[in-house]
């Protein structure tokens, strides 16, 4: 997958201000770019279902529970409510939430975990995440075998649980074969919502072939980015609705596109509008006959607005929106997936001075709009979009709790829970996980962490996972438990 773009793949320091196309990444292009095939690929697939057998998989996770699990001694935030809940112990039965039962009672025939007065909380959610492409680096990738980056994804994966994310929805990337491996069980790893490929009209965020590929003829190959199924290059209505209509096929649960630049793009300034109304239309009345929905990449008014014209449900970044554009969100429903792109220790560092203004004026932006998000009511979304940064990912959960600059910590969780969900939820009959996420309630997904401290008082406990998540549960499964250590 991201070992697969070669010198058109030039997106890929796709941290912080989502930069996507930095000049550095042309030497690995062009590494990545020579001697890989599509069979090459569909073997990297194969051979990260054997991660199990390399170790990867814990032991805990290995264990499947054969009787009602009751944890108990704990004080439970549910996912909304901004108070703790006392008294009570939660009760799983299979994958998911049996009941919430009195302290004093005894359930037969359970194995009991005690957690010791520890706070219990459902599993995370990123809102925006790259499975494929968050935990490669750049120097990794110029110089190891394909079939290692496909087996380094799934570690990613597996990481990713143990840091309290138990579901991701992913924005852009081939995640389809690494989802399957994960919920058939045969690998650790989240719950993905996944979109496919990035679908980006030519010159757009998503067109990641170097000026010497143009011009595109139709007896042209599809760069190897589109063979790998990162992006999808569609201009035209038509060439839209197949597009739109392969990444539904392979099983994609929301749809991807690109309506706007990036800071670090070489071609696609980020003032950009990209796609027609016509084009976008398309793209969403696709998705719509299949029962979910259209997000869009855009960081302008401008791109804003014209994807809200034309019935894009979900905003991915939007830091340059203005006041207009954000109550026109809130009027028309729409959900705004935001990330904490902040001018801090965790952002990227660019060479040229332009860039570097952009990258201020999108910090800048990400204060005002939390705060237009919520002077509007808009529906907000909390996510990374960590890319192509193996060091980043393990600040996951650190990055997601600057939101408590803006939002109280009960908020800040809220939004990573059962708001995150929502958003999810809204793939409709694509939903792959119909059960409730985000909750801790009877009949939800047992997605369950255990956290030692009170993260309603201490939101930086979920900064720290290896020292405060004493228990790690998705779908059942114990992937941590150091309760009894």
């Amino acid at each position: 997958m991201l070992f697969r773009f070669g010198p058109r793949y030039q997106h890929l320091t796709h941290g912080k201000s989502c930069a996507c196309h930095s000049p550095q990444a042309q030497q690995l292009l062009a590494r990545l770019d020579m001697g890989l095939s599509r069979r090459a690929v569909l073997k990297g697939v194969a051979a990260s279902l054997a991660a199990p057998v390399l170790g990867i998989v814990s032991p805990a996770f290995a264990q499947t529970a054969t009787k009602p699990i009751l944890l108990t001694n704990v004080n439970i935030f549910d996912g909304t409510n901004g108070k703790l809940v006392e008294g009570q112990g939660v009760l799983i039965e299979g994958n998911l939430i049996k009941a919430l039962v009195a302290s004093a009672e005894t359930v037969a025939d359970a194995d009991v975990i005690d957690c010791g007065g520890c706070t219990l909380m459902p599993g995370m959610i990123d809102a925006h995440w790259h499975s494929i492409l968050a935990g490669i680096s750049q120097i990794v990738a110029m110089t190891a075998d394909i079939a290692y980056v496909h087996l380094v994804a799934a570690q990613e994966a597996e990481r990713t649980v143990l840091r309290g994310f138990t579901t991701v929805r992913d924005v852009g990337g081939p995640s389809f074969a690494l989802k399957r491996a994960i919920d058939e069980g045969r690998i650790a790893g989240p719950r993905i919502y996944p979109s496919g490929a990035m679908i980006s009209q030519t010159s757009g965020h998503g067109d990641f072939r170097m000026r010497t590929d143009l011009p595109r003829t139709s007896q042209s190959d599809l760069s190897t980015a589109e063979q790998a199924g990162i992006s999808a290059i569609a201009d035209g209505e038509a060439e839209v609705l197949r597009r739109v209509r392969e990444q539904l096929m392979l099983g994609a649960s929301q749809i991807k596109i690109m309506g706007g630049g990036g800071v670090a793009s070489s071609y696609d300034p980020v003032d950009a509008l990209q796609y027609s109304e016509a084009e976008m239309k398309v793209a969403v009345g696709a998705a719509a006959d299949w029962g979910t929905y259209v997000c869009i990449h855009a960081y302008t008014a401008a791109a804003v607005q014209r994807a809200l014209a034309c019935g894009v449900k979900s905003i991915e970044h939007g830091q340059l929106a203005d006041d207009e554009t954000v109550k026109r969100m809130a009027d028309a429903g729409a959900w705004w997936s935001i990330q904490p792109f902040l001018a801090d220790e965790d952002a990227n560092t660019y060479a040229s001075a332009e860039q570097r203004a952009q990258q201020q004026q999108i910090a800048e932006g990400t204060a005002r709009a939390v705060e237009l998000g919520r002077k509007h009511g808009v529906n907000m979304a909390l996510g990374t979009d960590i890319l192509f940064n193996p060091k980043g990912t393990a600040t996951q959960g650190r990055q997601l709790a600057k939101f408590a600059r803006w939002y109280d910590n009960a908020d800040v969780l809220r939004l990573l829970t059962s708001g995150n969900a929502e958003l999810a939820a809204l793939s409709g009959p694509r939903n792959p996980y119909p059960a409730k996420l985000g909750r801790i309630e009877a009949g939800a997904y047992a997605d369950i962490l255990v956290v030692d401290g009170n993260p309603l008082e201490d939101i930086s406990l979920i900064a720290d996972p290896d020292r405060t998540m004493k228990l790690v549960m998705k779908d059942g499964r114990i992937h941590k438990n150091t309760l009894s250590a």
